[in-house]
């Protein structure tokens, strides 16, 4: 059985998809959750399309890496081009929201308690 060949991330096209770039952006953390706030216009990136695609909802940085099958930092140099440029918005999930906001642990037992005994 022949295996077909798996993008390994290349040097020569990371390279290129970054346009020879190494260091990103470090506003853009694994959680960064990145919303598109454009449609695709004709000449760009590949990369930036799938981006601005992929996006329509809020999707987090990891996530976008795992789609694109890029390493985090590429996705990062490739996320500060379109954030420079006001293609894509970016913000961190809300965190020490309040208590209240955060079911009971009570339920969350009862809860795996019921899913336990299916």
């Amino acid at each position: 059985m022949t295996r077909k060949p798996v993008d390994t991330g290349a040097p020569d096209r990371l390279y290129t998809v970054t346009g020879g770039r190494s260091r990103a952006d470090d506003s853009f953390d694994l959680v960064t959750l990145v919303v598109s706030e454009c449609e695709p216009t004709a000449g760009m990136q590949s990369e930036h399309v799938r981006i601005l695609d992929l996006c329509r909802h809020p999707t987090a940085l990891v996530e976008l890496a795992a789609e694109l099958a890029l390493p985090i930092t590429v996705v990062r140099i490739l996320l500060g081009d379109l954030h420079a440029t006001g293609k894509i918005t970016a913000r961190h999930p809300r965190l020490g929201q309040s208590a209240a906001a955060h079911p009971d642990t009570t339920l969350l037992q009862e809860v795996l308690h019921g899913l336990r005994n299916l």
